[in-house]
């Protein structure tokens, strides 16, 4: 595969918004797993990168945190990796990668230039399904595993108390990406320059 310097520059610069963003956490007394605005990049890296360049933004993290960095929360190793919140961490690039090729088939409908309300509302429903609710899919069940939970115990611990925030996270990032996005379709087409109508590659 080739991977021009520029994609290498904004695969880097998404991974290190995943790291900043694990910083910002807020402990839940009930919970193991802590508020973050990890999901928000996860969101942005894949509308704006398309699916192999948001995949690969996470990925490398979640990479290098399993080899012992600590990126993650200032931690690392492949035992906090596996952890807890290891459903979330192994499913966040799975969930860019969904988010880069629901984004690139809605960019190829043309739908920013006709409508840019509706476009904003289907970026909202591909960022709360792709960029939250398909990391819970992994995320709940692992976190029953870890723990000894039941699924309902798992569900109240580690979906009921996010599932608020990531709506909000999800409008945030919808509103962003329709405001930036059809103006920066050349991160996701490097071919074709940015602004120029009909990009909507998810490479």
């Amino acid at each position: 595969m080739n991977f021009p310097i520029r994609d290498i520059v904004y695969t880097a610069l998404f991974a290190a918004m995943f790291i900043v963003m694990s910083m910002i956490k807020v402990p839940l007394p009930f919970s193991p797993v802590p508020i973050t605005l990890q999901n928000l990049v996860v969101m942005l890296a894949g509308a704006f990168l398309g699916a192999r360049g948001g995949f690969l933004s996470i990925g490398l993290v979640i990479a290098l945190t399993s080899l012992g960095l600590p990126l993650l929360h200032g931690q690392g190793g492949l035992s906090y990796v596996l952890g807890p919140t290891g459903g979330f961490l192994l499913a966040f690039p799975f969930c860019a990668a969904a988010v880069g090729w629901c984004t690139g088939k809605l960019l190829k409908t043309g739908l920013h230039g006709r409508n840019r309300a509706l476009f904003t509302l289907a970026l909202f429903f591909i960022f709360i399904g792709c960029g939250s609710l398909l990391s819970y899919l992994a995320g709940v069940p692992w976190l029953a595993k870890v723990y000894d939970l039941s699924l309902a115990g798992a569900i109240a611990a580690g979906f009921t108390p996010f599932i608020g925030g990531d709506i909000v996270k999800a409008v945030v990032a919808a509103f962003a990406a329709a405001a930036l996005l059809p103006h920066a379709r050349g991160l996701r087409n490097p071919a074709r320059p940015a602004g120029v109508p009909g990009s909507g590659a998810d490479a």
